[in-house]
């Protein structure tokens, strides 16, 4: 404190004692609040399949940023960047100051989504990454939705394919960055009077196409709160009805004791869920009918579903690490990965693939093999129970498994309705066969008689004739 003698003016000089603990606490609470999840898949589990997990075309964060393979869509991304950032005129250097600083503000948040140590990448780097990939998905967004920001000499939409592709590589695992990072990039820059949509609503526009179901229902459901991109299309996977909680802890309850066709031949009626009933996981069972929404198989199926199975398996990893240190975990239940081993175990046959497509629950696209069906859940349950480390190992109990009830709900009315029709048949068994034994008896000794009476007559007209001669 400084008096100046005249008892007017008193300065007083305040020391930000408080710096390092304020810091602390932001720290902590971001990384208790941090339940995103951005992480490279296993050795085992992408050799099965790298190009679902791999990106051919463009890099998006840190993981794949030094493939040489990408390098020839780096210079386009500056280019979306500087289109971004230049929409409003003379405006280039202010934005891009508004949007590091930003970023910067951001940063330890969003290194907290990455699961490997990305130490390696100085503070500026980590941010220019962030701006650059962020701000090219943000104008791609644009494009997409609006026509008239297209160019006709812009590769991704003139290059047949490309498209496709691109968006293929944006919901790959390994290939994300937070979602919050592009919603505070749409928040500074300038966007064009011609688009009235949020984020949320330009990201559902460009992944449309990956999206089953009433496209008004889902777009309710794109939620802000999402991690990234890949979860925000998964968010629309999920289920709404309401789960079935298992009443027993049955051993391996985590597939159906049958596949299609036979459960069809053991009494339970298999149908396409009704119109009303959109989402893919919506699957439910009521007296004797089994109704399952219709999947529809793209060429992207395979890499879309293998990224669900991936990210569920990052968050589950992210549970037993925030159990290790003594941070409380939020249980995340394997939805997508529980639902390709419950469709594993109805296709096992092309029969039963034939049969669930007579009843309109599995389609294929025209550019997809319908005998492949199978064996496309064939390799997407065996990658689910690869990525499965949560099944005990002394009763085998899948504890994240989430049709666990609906199971048992089948399984239970399976080995009823066999043991009815078993119990009716035996019933009934006797008097039958002893019908049809009087019935074939009858039906013997008369047609020996008719024979015998043919034989005699013409016999006896053989002899009549030679008498008169």
């Amino acid at each position: 404190m400084d008096n100046n003698g005249d008892g007017n003016h008193v300065s007083i000089e305040m020391t930000p004692i408080y710096g390092t603990l304020v810091s602390s606490i932001k720290n902590t609470m971001e990384r208790a609040a941090s339940q995103g999840c951005i992480c490279k898949v296993r050795d085992e589990i992408r050799n099965e399949n790298s190009m679902a997990y791999v990106p051919d075309k463009v890099s998006i964060g840190p993981f794949h940023r030094n493939n040489q393979a990408l390098k020839a869509m780096e210079d386009h991304k500056w280019r979306y960047l500087y289109a971004i950032l230049n929409r409003k005129p003379n405006q280039l250097e202010t934005n891009l100051n508004t949007c590091v600083n930003a970023l910067k503000e951001l940063e330890s948040r969003a290194r907290l989504f990455y699961k490997q140590d990305q130490s390696c990448l100085s503070s500026d780097e980590f941010v220019k990454m962030m701006l650059v990939d962020g701000g090219f998905i943000v104008e791609l967004f644009l494009k997409s939705a609006i026509k008239g920001l297209k160019r006709r000499n812009d590769p991704i939409f003139s290059t047949p394919g490309l498209l496709y592709r691109v968006r293929c590589n944006l919901i790959m695992i390994e290939n994300q960055i937070p979602f919050f990072i592009l919603q505070e990039l749409f928040q500074i820059v300038q966007i064009p009077k011609q688009c009235h949509h949020s984020i949320t609503d330009l990201a559902f526009i460009f992944f449309k196409i990956m999206i089953p179901g009433d496209h008004l229902l889902h777009k309710e459901k794109f939620s802000q709160e999402s991690n990234h991109l890949l979860d925000l299309v998964r968010h629309c996977y999920l289920p709404t009805v309401q789960r079935i909680q298992a009443k027993k802890n049955v051993i391996q309850n985590y597939k159906f004791r049958g596949t299609a066709t036979e459960l069809k031949e053991s009494g339970i009626k298999l149908m396409r869920a009704r119109r009303r009933v959109e989402n893919l996981l919506d699957i439910k069972f009521n007296k004797g009918v089994l109704e399952i929404p219709t999947i529809h198989i793209h060429s992207f199926t395979e890499t879309l579903f293998r990224n669900f199975i991936a990210f569920e398996q990052c968050l589950s990893c992210q549970d037993c690490n925030n159990n290790n240190n003594n941070v409380t975990s939020l249980a995340h239940t394997q939805h997508i990965s529980s639902y390709v081993v419950l469709m594993k175990s109805l296709m096992v046959s092309d029969k039963d693939v034939k049969f669930l497509h007579n009843q309109d629950i599995l389609l294929t696209d025209v550019d997809v093999d319908e005998k492949d069906s199978n064996q496309l859940f064939i390799r997407l349950g065996e990658c689910a129970m690869k990525n499965v480390n949560n099944i005990d190992s002394q009763d085998h109990q899948w504890k994240d498994f989430y049709f666990d009830g609906l199971c048992e709900q089948v399984n239970g009315y399976k080995t009823w309705c066999c043991r009815k029709t078993s119990e009716s048949n035996s019933s009934s068994q006797t008097p039958r066969k002893e019908k049809f034994a009087s019935w074939t008896v009858l039906f013997v000794a008369a047609a020996i008689l008719l024979i015998a009476l043919t034989f005699f007559g013409t016999l006896f007209s053989v002899l009549s004739f030679f008498l008169r001669r």
